[in-house]
Formats: structure tokens, sequence, C-alpha cells
């Protein structure tokens, strides 16, 4: 993948930016710069290689992880208890988390149906990749896009609609297609776009739209967390069967 495939991303996003600064009752250009340099400078930790001068036979990327991780939680033990609030750092839960545990079991039950319907089987256990699913992705992506990522957009789009009780705005909208679109479409070295519309439509609005409801109505980022890997986990299993 080129370390250019994630300003590809915000391009691709870019109408929803615009349309999202039309359609905001405020626009605070300066959280949105920050956005966009924390997005940038966090995908190319994810391109960086370290632990495989020393593990040289795994094949996920927990080095890129590590170092992603390592800067979100430096980025929110920096700000305030009441801003680590806003990003989801914190146990506390909102009242409308049945409901948002409801909504996220009805997509999962659908993603379980579709996926053994579609997901070849008969794979091989591996170690590495099942600990590796059921970590890595949903603490690092989940602390990123329903964590960072949401807080920065909501600083700069402002809204004051509400949804059963809950706040939304336009980042909502963001992160849930830039989510998709992340893993959906690639760069290559050779400046070649390769992506698939399914994948993208799918996480989108499947996956990503399930874990954003569920970190909107919880409050917090640990059911999001703990939802991204057991449906990471999930995908895993799958195959074996």
């Amino acid at each position: 993948m080129s370390i250019w495939t994630p300003l590809l991303w915000l391009v691709i996003i870019t109408p929803i930016l615009i349309i999202a600064h039309f359609k905001s009752e405020r626009t605070n250009f300066k959280y949105l710069l920050i956005f966009v340099i924390y997005f940038l400078f966090d995908n190319y930790l994810n391109s960086l290689d370290f632990i495989d001068t020393f593990l040289p036979n795994l094949n996920w990327n927990w080095d890129g992880k590590f170092l992603s991780l390592i800067l979100s939680l430096g980025f929110i033990l920096f700000q305030s208890k009441e801003i680590r609030k806003d990003i989801g750092f914190t146990t506390k839960f909102n009242s409308k988390i049945k409901f948002g545990i409801l909504i996220f079991l009805g997509f999962l039950i659908f993603d379980f149906a579709f996926k053994y319907l579609v997901f070849p089987k008969g794979g091989e256990f591996n170690l590495e990749s099942f600990l590796f699913q059921a970590t890595m992705p949903g603490l690092t992506e989940e602390i990123l896009f329903r964590g960072i990522y949401l807080w920065l957009l909501n600083k700069a789009f402002v809204s004051s609609k509400v949804i059963n009780g809950v706040s939304f705005s336009w980042s909502f909208v963001i992160v849930t297609v830039l989510f998709g679109v992340a893993h959906g479409i690639i760069l290559t070295e050779s400046f070649e776009i390769n992506y698939d519309i399914a994948t993208i439509m799918y996480l989108t609005l499947i996956s990503s739209l399930a874990l954003g409801l569920l970190r909107k109505y919880s409050g917090n980022l640990l059911l999001p967390i703990l939802g991204h890997n057991i449906i990471n986990v999930m995908n895993f299993l799958i195959r074996l069967m």
C-alpha cells in the first residue's frame, strides 16, 4: 500500500466534509485541520515496521497498531478530564445503553448470518491471527474512529441535533463512512487504485454504523472496543467452520 493512500481516503470523503460545513450550525476549521494532521500521521505510524526486526515471522501489523495506540493514549491523557469523557475515555455509561446494545446485537445477528452464508469455510487455526483479531483492531480503531476522530469532528462541525436523547452531528456520518472507505480502498505503490465497493458499503452500513450507534448510546468506548473485537473474532471463527 502506498503511503499516499490515507490522503486518497481524505479526498474521497471531502464532499461529505463540504456538505457538513454548509449544513452544520458552525464550522471550526482549527479542529478540522487537527483531524487531518492526526489522521495522516497516525496512518504513517501504521506503515512503520520495527517489531519485524526482533520477530520476523509475524504476519500482522502489530508494530503499527502499537504505535497508533501509544499515540492515541498520549493524545487522550494530555486532555482534561472533561475532554477525555467527551472522547469516550470513561467508565460511565449513558442511560440509553440498553437501547444501544439491542441495536448492536441486531446488527451482529444479521452480520453473522450473512457472513456464514458467503464466507469460505475450512480454514486452519492460527494463534497469531486469533490473538491479533481479538485485541488490536478493536482497541486501536475504536479509540481512533469512535473516540478521537469523532470528538475532533464534533468540535469541527457544531450541531445540536438530538435523536432519541443522544446528540448527533455530521461527525457521525463522516467517521462512519471513513471507516468503510479506509477498509475498502488501497492505492498501490504503482499508484493504481484497488477498491471493493461491496466491502465499503457493507462495512459502512453494517459494521461501522453498528459500532457508531453503540458508541453514541453507551457513552464510552468500552463497548465499541469489545463489539469490534467480537465482530473480528466472529469473522475468524466462521472461516474455520
